[in-house]
């Protein structure tokens, strides 16, 4: 193949006027440089599946850590690299439903005091309420993570943010909690669900103590804020939904996913259920 051929390959014909002056070794220079294939053109694949298999929500550390149970050990920041250069970025989030309406009951004590390390299942559990508005209309997700392994342990889908609807989720979740477990610490914020009569009475008969964050920091019940985030930017915003009987279902979907695929990288790099199921392996050998 002529300069001239290779010229007209590889550059548009108004371009040649700026190359023309170029020596031929310096030419050819280039010319081996953009026919040599690309060492990461198996990354890029991997990370662009990666990145549609999680609906855009996973960021390079984690695509790192997927890369990595496949074979390819990548650092981060050249996960961050391709990342860039595929043009791909993690979903960011939006602000939360806030339920405080005041003090309607005894407000419990912050017990948890911010420590979300937990040694063993069922020794603290944490709750919230969030809302996604939907066509004029509204849903509310009432969910309780287990600290432990941030397992969605139970949860409700409402149209309305009303008592019953955490009541009901409350039983879900005692219902899963082995006769033989105390010492569970039940943590939200002040939001007057929690502050009802008849939720408090419900915690003392099972023996769990409910703690409280202080009123207006959210980072006092970080790990729940934490979920909600994740769940929002990970399905809500990226798809348009005609009903919430359709979100109802995506929703019900996604915890799934959380709870049995989505790797959390404080969990070593595995889901929360994976993570249980791999230490109580150990614990019955």
């Amino acid at each position: 193949m002529s300069v001239v051929q290779a010229l007209r390959r590889y550059y548009k014909l108004s371009d040649l006027l700026s190359v023309s002056s170029l020596s031929r070794s310096t030419f050819y220079y280039h010319l081996s440089k953009r026919e040599k294939e690309d060492k990461y053109a198996t990354h890029k694949d991997l990370i662009r599946k990666i990145y549609a298999t999680h609906r855009g929500c996973y960021g390079y550390r984690r695509i790192r850590v997927e890369l990595s149970k496949q074979g390819y050990a990548l650092n981060h920041k050249t996960v961050l690299d391709l990342m860039r250069c595929l043009g791909i970025v993690s979903h960011t989030r939006r602000r939360k439903y806030k339920s405080y309406r005041g003090e309607r009951a005894q407000v419990a004590p912050n017990v948890l005091g911010r420590n979300f390390q937990s040694q063993s299942p069922n020794q603290k559990w944490a709750t919230d309420i969030t809302e996604f508005s939907i066509k004029g209309s509204k849903l509310y997700l009432s969910p309780i993570i287990d600290l432990y392994n941030r397992k969605i342990i139970s949860y409700t889908l409402s149209e309305r943010p009303t008592f019953k609807s955490v009541l009901e989720m409350l039983e879900k979740a005692l219902e899963k909690l082995p006769a033989t477990d105390r010492s569970l610490i039940l943590h939200s914020d002040q939001g007057w669900h929690y502050q009802m009569n008849d939720y408090r009475v419900r915690l003392q008969e099972k023996g769990i103590l409910q703690s409280m964050s202080r009123k207006g920091d959210p980072l006092d019940n970080a790990v729940i804020e934490n979920f909600f985030g994740i769940l929002k930017s990970g399905l809500f915003h990226l798809k348009q939904f005609d009903s919430v009987k359709q979100l109802k279902e995506e929703i019900e979907k996604y915890i799934h996913y959380y709870n049995t695929k989505r790797i959390k990288l404080s969990l070593m790099g595995i889901s929360p259920v994976q993570y249980r199921t791999h230490f109580e392996n150990i614990y019955n050998k």
